[in-house]
């Protein structure tokens, strides 16, 4: 889904905002019918995020179901967020990027050695921020709850022979993606601090959130 779709939401209306730096990462409850906007300030910024039911953690975004059930890898506008249950958790409703990752997962610091050699071993990565979120936040949520999460604004082309490509960002300063809860979920992000790569243009920026409230 590559479809690109502005939102009609007033800034200075929504309840909750802030600016999330590079490597840093959150964790909130959004209420069934609120609204997540993650703006990449600066561009070319992947944002690495985990998706759960927020009463039942067991029931986590599902990227096979979300991948069998839309017929494709990558995320745009109407795009149902799938949990193990079959169910949506989220779905897109704006995106002025046009493309979001599902394949590509979170760096951490053994793919960091495998892929870029042993002086990255100590390098930050979003497994590390994920962990450390899911610690903090507590009430049941722990290291076997870090599974498949989706990369916004990163670009990670599946290539003919079923290799991925960490490819050079395709967003820009100032583009977001919306997304609705379609129930109470928990949301996990780390703004990835990956120099290895170009998902980051190598060089990591904030990114900012802003939640409007379903009424």
């Amino acid at each position: 889904m590559s479809t690109l779709a502005e939102s009609g939401r007033d800034p200075a209306l929504a309840w909750l905002e802030c600016e999330l730096p590079a490597g840093e990462g959150w964790t909130h409850e959004l209420a069934a019918g609120s609204v997540l906007r993650i703006v990449d300030l600066h561009g070319n910024q992947a944002v690495d995020t985990l998706f759960f039911d927020a009463h039942n953690y067991a029931n986590r975004y599902s990227a096979v179901d979300t991948i069998r059930e839309q017929g494709s890898t990558y995320l745009g506008v109407g795009s149902r967020l799938l949990a193990l249950d079959g169910e949506p958790l989220v779905s897109i409703v704006a995106d002025t990027c046009g493309r979001h990752d599902t394949l590509g997962g979170a760096c951490s610091q053994e793919s960091n050695v495998v892929r870029y050699g042993e002086h990255t071993r100590h390098m930050h990565a979003c497994r590390n921020t994920f962990l450390a979120q899911a610690l903090r936040w507590g009430r049941g949520l722990d290291k076997r709850d870090l599974t498949a999460n989706i990369n916004f604004f990163m670009n990670v082309p599946l290539t003919p022979d079923g290799d991925l490509d960490f490819a050079d960002g395709i967003s820009a300063p100032g583009r977001y993606v919306e997304l609705a809860a379609d129930r109470d979920t928990l949301v996990l992000i780390s703004n990835c601090p990956q120099l290895n790569n170009p998902c980051n243009g190598y060089d990591p920026t904030p990114v900012r959130l802003l939640v409007w409230s379903g009424a």
